[in-house]
């Protein structure tokens, strides 16, 4: 049972990974600026060479397929990613919070896996956590300027904080294996996961002048870490396997 447990968390962390980076990816050439063009693309590469690193700790010491097989010829209904990192980046105001509340989860989640029970999972922590500071620090940085800069920045800000923030909860939406994974002391919980990113994110909002709104629907983005997605997952596997699907014997 514990075995099945970290794989189910491992592939729930590679499968955000590797969504939310081919999101940020869409950014390139396409930015407000031609720095953020530049931090999106470079942050979409980390995100995907995470998703590398878990999937490959699923081939070696799990007996998963090989990284290509389960990052591009997976039916959608067999990825775990949460709904959050499926949606379409719309505008960058979107992109930018959507960036912030997942990195923030992201960055604790690696924190508290540094003190996993699981050794690779330790491992592979103890490098990833390093290179989040970046990202969380570009997020914030953002959102200080532009939740203080102009009034329609801050009002797109908020806006964007109000429709994906219930959206945003489904990072959190508990596992099969979510009881295992705490008393064999893999991983603390989503639940208390949640807790601390509350804490973290709460300050950094405040010191933007943007709140943080009521939750309407607790539920609302959950479904993905069970194999039930929306309807943009499934176009954006087919476009990152197009390639690969021409051949799959082909030879990178």
């Amino acid at each position: 049972m514990k075995k099945k447990a970290i794989k189910d968390l491992i592939y729930k962390m590679a499968d955000d990974e590797l969504i939310i980076g081919h999101r940020n990816s869409e950014w390139t050439g396409l930015g407000p600026i031609i720095e953020e063009d530049i931090s999106f693309s470079s942050m979409a590469q980390d995100k995907i060479g995470h998703a590398l690193a878990l999937y490959t700790i699923l081939q070696e010491t799990f007996g998963e397929p090989d990284p290509d097989t389960v990052a591009f010829l997976r039916p959608g209904k067999e990825f775990k990613c949460c709904h959050f990192t499926e949606m379409p980046n719309g505008e960058y105001d979107f992109s930018l919070i959507r960036h912030f509340l997942f990195d923030h989860a992201e960055k604790i989640r690696y924190e508290y896996l540094e003190s996993s029970s699981e050794q690779n999972l330790v491992n592979l922590a103890k490098k990833i956590t390093g290179e989040l500071k970046y990202p969380v620090l570009h997020a914030d940085t953002f959102i200080h300027q532009l939740g203080n800069g102009s009034e329609e920045s801050h009002a797109r800000l908020q806006t964007a904080i109000n429709e994906c923030f219930d959206q945003s909860l489904g990072i959190f939406e508990l596992g099969e294996f979510e009881q295992e994974l705490i008393d064999n002391k893999v991983f603390p919980g989503e639940k208390a996961l949640r807790s601390r990113w509350f804490e973290e994110i709460t300050p950094v909002l405040e010191g933007a002048k943007l709140k943080l709104p009521d939750i309407k629907n607790e539920e609302v983005g959950f479904g993905g870490r069970k194999g039930h997605h929306t309807e943009h997952l499934q176009p954006l596997l087919d476009e990152m396997s197009e390639v690969l699907t021409i051949d799959p014997e082909t030879k990178w």
